[in-house]
């Protein structure tokens, strides 16, 4: 159950608590249209004290948990079922207009079957598709955030959500969270023959020149399929970036 103040009255703590209510309000009215096996489902939602209360089904525990419980193995099948399912929750998102733009491994449950994923915490969701529509940047937590959010793009669509889920497919590759220092460290400096709208961005600044690492090494242990995916969702246009549907169905 989640709960969020939107009642009390209190000068100092207004304006949050009226954030909060805002956003749970969001989060109400957009569940109510994301029925899918791959969302979580909210239950009911009730005041209660001055709380506002949701109630979503039970779920086990978030990927993150199994991601670092390094006495659990996962295989190949485990970690492929797991990004299916969460492509597929994405995929609907993407189906009804909607950005998660929180994407992340505790934000991916798991039910009391071990098995089944389900997209959870629509907090900072939001529905796109009008062009002239702007988003803040700030949004996702850092490792997660797609280059265009890191120079501060205030329009943005499905790319940010696929990025986001190929940080998650790498970390259960590597165990470990897999863009900790700056994503050029990994892919090397973008270039305008790479990402040519990348120089436009509010907050773009030129780099010195990095070469990218030797990725296959890194993920050494990936099949050549699994590594073929993961390096077409981390790419810098989001114009040329791999959608949802077609990552879905990558051999």
């Amino acid at each position: 159950m989640t709960s969020y103040s939107c009642y009390q009255e209190d000068s100092g703590l207004e304006a949050k608590r009226r954030g909060e209510c805002n956003s749970a309000f969001r989060e109400i009215k957009l569940l109510k249209e994301l029925k899918d096996p791959n969302i979580i489902e909210l239950i009911d939602a009730f005041p209660h004290k001055g709380n506002l209360h949701l109630v979503f089904e039970f779920m086990e525990m978030d990927l993150e948990a199994v991601i670092r419980n390094h006495n659990r193995v996962l295989s190949p099948a485990d970690i492929k079922s797991y990004i299916q399912m969460t492509l597929k929750g994405l995929a609907f998102c993407r189906k009804k207009w909607v950005l998660h733009r929180d994407m992340k491994p505790n934000n991916l449950l798991i039910g009391p079957n071990g098995q089944l994923i389900k997209l959870a915490d629509f907090g900072l969701a939001r529905v796109f598709g009008s062009p002239d529509r702007r988003f803040t940047h700030q949004v996702f937590a850092r490792w997660y955030r797609a280059p265009e959010l890191l120079f501060g793009t205030k329009q943005y669509g499905p790319g940010v959500d696929v990025w986001a889920a190929a940080c998650i497919f790498a970390e259960l590759l590597l165990r470990q969270p897999f863009l900790q220092e700056r994503f050029f460290a990994a892919f090397g400096t973008s270039t305008p023959s790479q990402w040519p709208d990348m120089v436009y961005l509010p907050d773009y600044v030129e780099y010195q020149y990095s070469p990218p690492s030797a990725l296959r090494k890194r993920f050494a242990m990936a099949s050549d399929d699994a590594f073929d995916l993961v390096s077409k969702m981390f790419t810098y246009d989001p114009k040329t970036s791999i959608s949802v549907q077609q990552a879905l169905e990558h051999r």
